[in-house]
């Protein structure tokens, strides 16, 4: 995830029938001052804009986007790809509506922050959708309340719980990266770590964090199951699950995360620009832009 002002970029691959194949690069740059900085990949890239108007012109709206996993799993504050332009750019998806709250009554009214995420989405819709999609109940109950939560606190964003979800699929497999598992706490297990962003093919950004969050005092690296880089996640950080703290390996805790760092980039998420403001903030990367946009235009089907 990188920082609305900075750049980003990574290479995936992944079969979206089975989403069982995960194998990406991150490229994190240092984010710019006043800006959302990158954790696990995130936001605005200026220096992206202007590339993006003419790929936005020639082909309509395209989709530009950045945050995709190390084969270790790494994931904030990328650099411009290198790939080139994919042979069609997907159109973006129509941000879904979040599926029935369960303890809190919804509207923009209400801006009750201190409930936990994972208690706000339907049970039912979650159990019959998880099963659908393809997605761990823990992760897509953590997508959903992250939704709705931004629903409340921030209507005019507009952010669906699939473009959620479909960039945890293409950070981390939903969680599932390395093995890992997203347990009842939420909390991912073993914890899912990219790698060294040492310039290396990648892109060069300095330790940031003392080796707090990702283990190394010499390189930083995107961290947990929406891949934040240290620098991002300090920035945008929230406590989702009302704990009164702020794990960037829990799931509700990153997906909320995610949630404030893509509505600062793009605003209004329901205008096609904006979502691909939004998920190029996350990882200026075309071939990325085009894994989110197809995962997330396939969960927008689940039924």
């Amino acid at each position: 995830m990188t920082d609305p002002t900075s750049t980003g970029r990574r290479s995936a691959r992944d079969t979206f029938d089975t989403f069982d194949t995960f194998d990406t690069l991150i490229q994190p740059d240092p984010a710019t001052p006043d800006a959302p900085d990158s954790a696990a990949r995130a936001i605005k890239h200026p220096w992206l804009l202007p590339a993006a108007t003419v790929l936005l012109a020639a082909l309509g709206a395209g989709a530009l986007v950045a945050a995709a996993l190390n084969p270790t799993g790494a994931s904030a504050g990328a650099e411009p790809s290198n790939s080139p332009a994919p042979t069609s750019t997907p159109l973006a998806p129509t941000p879904q509506p979040v599926p029935p709250t369960t303890t809190l009554a919804t509207g923009a009214a209400d801006t009750n922050t201190s409930t936990a995420v994972s208690e706000l989405a339907d049970r039912a819709w979650v159990a019959r959708t998880a099963k659908s999609a393809n997605i761990p109940e823990r992760a897509l109950t953590a997508y959903a309340g992250a939704a709705i939560m931004t629903a409340r606190t921030n209507p005019s964003c507009g952010l669906g719980w699939n473009t959620l979800a479909a960039i945890g699929l293409v950070e981390s497999g939903n969680g599932t990266m390395h093995n890992a598992r997203i347990g009842d706490n939420g909390v991912a297990s073993p914890t899912i770590i990219g790698v060294p962003l040492n310039g290396g093919g990648l892109a060069k950004v300095p330790d940031t964090d003392q080796g707090r969050l990702d283990g190394d005092t010499t390189w930083d690296r995107a961290v947990g199951p929406m891949q934040f880089l240290p620098a991002t996640w300090t920035r945008y950080a929230q406590d989702g699950n009302g704990d009164g703290t702020a794990d960037i390996n829990q799931i509700d805790d990153a997906a909320l995360t995610a949630a404030a760092y893509l509505c600062t980039a793009g605003g209004d998420l329901t205008q096609p620009a904006n979502w691909i403001i939004a998920i190029s903030a996350y990882n200026p990367s075309i071939e990325y832009n085009n894994r989110v946009a197809e995962a997330a235009s396939h969960y927008a089907n689940i039924r």
